[in-house]
């Protein structure tokens, strides 16, 4: 007896457009569930938390060595917080923005080679940010403490550590 049907062989243009869909679909739902772009965005202010705490852990360490005398450079309350300069520019040409009474950023060059290898920067744009600044901010508050942050943080986040 013969056979009826044949066995055919391959797919129809219908089942590989089918499978086709469906791996379109779960391709976007997988993008979408890992979402790169945030995932970034977290990495780059985890690293500006490290920074924030290795500029914090210099000026102290520095404070240390020279009996609690703190870099004589750093501007006392909020309201006169500046950027932090780059250790090779000088303090007149820092001037990234801070707000309105930006008067120049703080040269912590006397960190320099002892305390840190070289001044962290901002991680969005590393060496293309500005000409000489940082990103990163550092103020003294009316008891003494200092606070250094980030005002470019991402996704929302406030980063900044006082001690």
């Amino acid at each position: 007896m013969r056979l009826l049907f044949r066995k055919r062989k391959g797919f129809t243009l219908v089942e590989l457009l089918l499978v086709m869909a469906i791996i379109a679909l779960l391709a976007s739902i997988v993008i979408a569930a890992i979402n790169p772009q945030r995932q970034l965005a977290q990495a780059r202010n985890t690293q500006r938390k490290a920074n924030i705490q290795t500029i914090i852990n210099a000026v102290y360490q520095y404070a240390i060595d020279n009996r609690g005398g703190m870099p004589g450079n750093i501007p006392s309350g909020s309201a006169n917080r500046r950027p932090i300069c780059m250790f090779d520019t000088a303090i007149a040409s820092c001037t990234t923005a801070t707000g309105a009474g930006n008067l120049g950023g703080v040269n912590l060059r006397m960190l320099s080679g002892t305390y840190l290898v070289g001044m962290p920067e901002d991680p969005s744009i590393p060496g293309a940010l500005t000409a000489s600044g940082t990103r990163y901010i550092i103020y003294r508050d009316a008891a003494g403490r200092i606070f250094v942050g980030a005002p470019a943080a991402e996704l929302g986040q406030t980063i900044q550590t006082m001690r």
